[in-house]
């Protein structure tokens, strides 16, 4: 990979981080935008350790106006995004005969919409490249979904689906496309979880263990290699074996 510029959305959360990180520290030559949207206290951590390397870029994924401007600013450095990580989500569980609306459509904003913008703003750019690496982070949840998880499984769902397509669409432009489904993975989003708890959901892995960031890192920089041209439209599962 020549002289990537990356962004990665969600960049103040634990896969966030370490998916930058992982860019920073394996290829020197690397500069990585960090999209936030308003807590910026670990992008701000990440960018002082990577200095003229590294920089927070203010992003609201959900709106197509933000991606706009973002972008522009980016334009204004000088600098052209060539490699696109589709991190930003969250999940808000419910089961679905009580599900709010509101609950409903804030995660297939935060996790498909937003990808479906994010792509679409970076198309043009890579196509006047000739080349473009876009991850998807989507989630086991959208291929094996949990009970209380209608709206989340819905949208990774439908963030494969959209892989599928928009890979098909930009192929002959040197762009590839391809999603990762990442299972439990060592982040502060298992906060929640007690010992127990854990302990619980590490035997039904076959590896009786949880995922740690840096081996979704791992996958997402081979993906956006030169070594990885010829993959497409791929759905990568990072799950310890369960599925």
């Amino acid at each position: 990979m020549n002289s990537p510029c990356v962004l990665v959305t969600g960049a103040n959360g634990g896969l966030g981080q370490a998916i930058a990180r992982y860019f920073l520290e394996k290829n020197p030559e690397a500069f990585v935008y960090l999209g936030v949207r308003s807590n910026r206290d670990q992008a701000d951590a990440l960018s002082s350790e990577f200095p003229n390397r590294c920089e927070p870029l203010t992003l609201d994924v959900t709106s197509a106006e933000d991606w706009e401007r973002a972008l522009a600013s980016v334009t204004e450095s000088e600098r052209a995004i060539n490699v696109l990580v589709n991190n930003a989500g969250h999940h808000d569980d419910h089961l679905l005969a009580t599900m709010p609306t509101t609950a409903w459509q804030s995660v297939l904003d935060s996790n498909l919409t937003a990808a479906f913008l994010g792509c679409q703003a970076v198309t043009r750019g890579m196509i006047l490249q000739r080349f473009g690496r876009i991850i998807n982070i989507a989630s086991l949840s959208a291929l094996l979904a949990p009970m209380g998880q209608a709206n989340y499984a819905a949208a990774k769902a439908g963030v494969l689906g959209m892989t599928q397509s928009f890979a098909k669409e930009v192929a002959r432009s040197g762009i590839t496309v391809n999603s990762i489904c990442p299972g439990y993975i060592e982040t502060p989003a298992l906060a929640d979880m007690n010992n127990d708890q854990k302990k619980a959901q590490k035997r039904t892995i076959p590896m009786r263990r949880f995922g740690q960031p840096a081996e979704v890192a791992a996958a997402v920089f081979f993906l956006a290699s030169a070594d990885a041209a010829y993959i497409t439209g791929a759905a990568l599962k990072i799950d310890g074996g369960i599925f």
